[in-house]
């Protein structure tokens, strides 16, 4: 929690004036049950009515006067809790953008997404009952503790001797809290991941007549959500009894002791009754002592898993040119002899080494997991490669400034998504693109034909995932993002598997014709949509395997040779 707090020092003013409005209000709050025995010694024996109306009417200004302290420094309270949360939202939510492919491998998604919702909540629910709960409980305690030790210290001390065994209690169960609290978020985890996975592919759940299948799945990371959580409330939800019984142990013993010394004289029946107001005001005060702790284990769960992603440095620091200095090289990009593993002593690519010239084309084709999306995750620098090297105009990507590596790139990835809003604030995505790029870019993507068709054409609204639209108009729009603003390098990992082969065939022309300048890499399952390329690698378990123009690797890479016959019959269609 230590993490956090220096997102609460911008708050400390308000806070301090909170506080300071919860301290009055709970000291007057205080006051009642002294001056109700006090109205009861020395006012009501006497018989005057005025008297008795003016001290009544002392109490209920001071109920009022607490009452109306007490709403203004919850306000307060809640408003410093809602705008800290909202802070660490932000700040959690920008550190999970800027982790590494990598890092957000380790943290998986729905745990990143279970961070930035739960965890984030209950440090926000903590925020706002420690400024409430947290001054007015002790101050009623230790206040009260004082003030009956000052009415009656041998009532008071029958009282006070309960308090160790409570602190006791709270203490070690508070202790074991943590740990349980961390796995059932870990718990929250899995259960968010399968149903990020069940809403993804409900489509084929139905298809393939999988419902029950993954209703059991569902009951089982529910099954474990629900013996986490049962374990934690079991163990916390003992504080509660056991402080109770403690709590009713001392006011037992307070009434046999009170009524041993009011039948004796030594004390009166209207100290009794103000002191089983304290007793009843400190009790209260200690279960929300016991609710803080509570809270502050969640809290504490929480807060570790949120400091984990904030304190997460970057793993993709920029090297120095003097560690890898640039080179001249033949070719604008290059791969030289490049080594990669995700996890594991085996590398899921080997030795791949190819140059594309500047303007040039280069075409990845290969079985599903031979390594053709790796490569472009790697040229992205989404992970830093074992050994080797990549290039880019000579310069290595390690030296390349973030910023600067990704202004090069305009991609349209295997797995893009798309957002509810127009097609052209997705083709626009945020950038300062004028009308007639994102034109130009969906006339050259196959998209502008289509997108007129539709109502309010460019201003036409998509659905969530562009789940309102069909595979290839999706993919067609996605080129369009990729090229609007006019990269020098365009990437295109398994972007056109929807369109049809006119329609691939009718891009892959607009490219040649519109973006001469532009070096386009086109990873592919198809032939056709490769064939045209001026360098083409042929992957299989993480090698190249081939490597040439179409023609030559038809005659010198058999299993190319293999993947066009059965595709195409050895013929291709314009």
């Amino acid at each position: 929690m230590k993490d956090l707090i220096k997102y609460l020092k911008p708050h400390f003013p308000r806070m301090g004036i909170g506080l300071t409005i919860k301290i009055t209000g709970t000291i007057i709050e205080l006051a009642l049950p002294y001056i109700l025995s006090y109205i009861l010694k020395s006012v009501v024996y006497r018989e005057d009515i005025k008297l008795i109306i003016f001290w009544g009417g002392v109490m209920v200004l001071c109920a009022a006067a607490a009452f109306l302290c007490n709403t203004v420094a919850n306000r307060m309270a809640a408003l410093t809790a809602r705008n800290f949360s909202e802070t660490v939202r932000h700040e959690l939510f920008e550190a999970t953008l800027h982790l590494s492919a990598a890092q957000r491998d380790r943290f998986t998604i729905p745990s990143l997404e279970s961070r930035i919702t739960t965890d984030t909540y209950n440090v926000h629910q903590f925020v706002g009952m420690m400024q409430r709960l947290g001054v007015r409980a002790p101050i009623l305690l230790i206040g009260g503790m004082i003030i009956t030790l000052i009415m009656d210290s041998y009532l008071a001390l029958a009282m006070l001797a309960i308090l160790p065994f409570i602190f006791v209690t709270v203490y070690f169960i508070s202790r074991k809290g943590v740990p349980l609290y961390i796995k059932v978020q870990q718990a929250v985890d899995r259960m968010i991941r399968v149903v990020r996975e069940d809403a993804g592919g409900i489509r084929v759940i139905k298809a393939l007549s999988k419902t029950e299948y993954e209703h059991k799945r569902y009951d089982a990371v529910n099954g474990g959500l629900s013996k986490a959580e049962r374990k934690a409330g079991i163990t916390m939800g003992a504080v509660n009894p056991i402080m109770t019984l403690l709590m009713n142990m001392g006011i037992v013993a307070v009434v046999a002791i009170s009524a041993s010394r009011v039948a004796n004289h030594i004390s009166d029946a209207e100290t009794v009754i103000a002191f089983m107001q304290y007793f009843t005001l400190i009790s209260m005060a200690m279960m929300s002592v016991t609710r803080i702790f509570i809270m502050y284990t969640k809290c504490e769960a929480s807060a570790k898993r949120i400091s984990e992603v904030i304190n997460t440095e970057s793993d993709l620091k920029v090297g120095s040119e003097e560690e890898f200095p640039p080179r001249k090289d033949n070719g604008f990009i290059v791969f030289d002899n490049v080594n990669f593993s995700y996890n594991g002593p085996q590398n899921d690519l080997s030795d791949i080494s190819f140059s594309v010239n500047k303007g040039g084309s280069l075409g990845i084709i290969g079985a599903t997991g031979s390594g053709k999306s790796t490569v472009i995750k790697l040229l992205l620098r989404f992970y830093d490669i074992n050994s080797g090297s990549i290039r880019i105009d000579g310069r290595d990507i390690r030296t390349i400034p973030k910023e600067e590596l990704y202004k090069l790139f305009g991609t349209a990835m295997q797995n893009d998504f798309l957002y509810s809003d127009t097609v052209e604030e997705n083709i626009k995505f945020g950038r300062e693109l004028s009308q007639e790029q994102i034109k130009s870019a969906a006339v050259i993507a196959q998209a502008d034909s289509f997108i007129t068709e539709l109502e309010n054409g460019y201003g036409h609204l998509l659905s969530q995932k562009g789940t309102n639209i069909s595979g290839g108009q999706k993919q067609r729009i996605l080129i369009s993002r990729a090229l609007a603003a006019k990269p020098q390098i365009l990437v295109l990992d398994d972007s056109s598997s929807a369109l049809d082969y006119k329609t691939d065939a009718a891009l892959r022309k607009a490219l040649k014709e519109n973006c001469k300048d532009m070096t386009v890499i086109t990873v592919a399952q198809r032939v056709s949509s490769v064939k045209d390329c001026d360098l083409i690698l042929v992957l299989e378990e993480g090698r190249i395997i081939g490597m040439g123009d179409h023609d030559s690797l038809i005659s010198s890479c058999p299993e190319y040779k293999e993947i066009s016959d059965s595709q195409m019959g050895g013929a291709f269609l314009e």
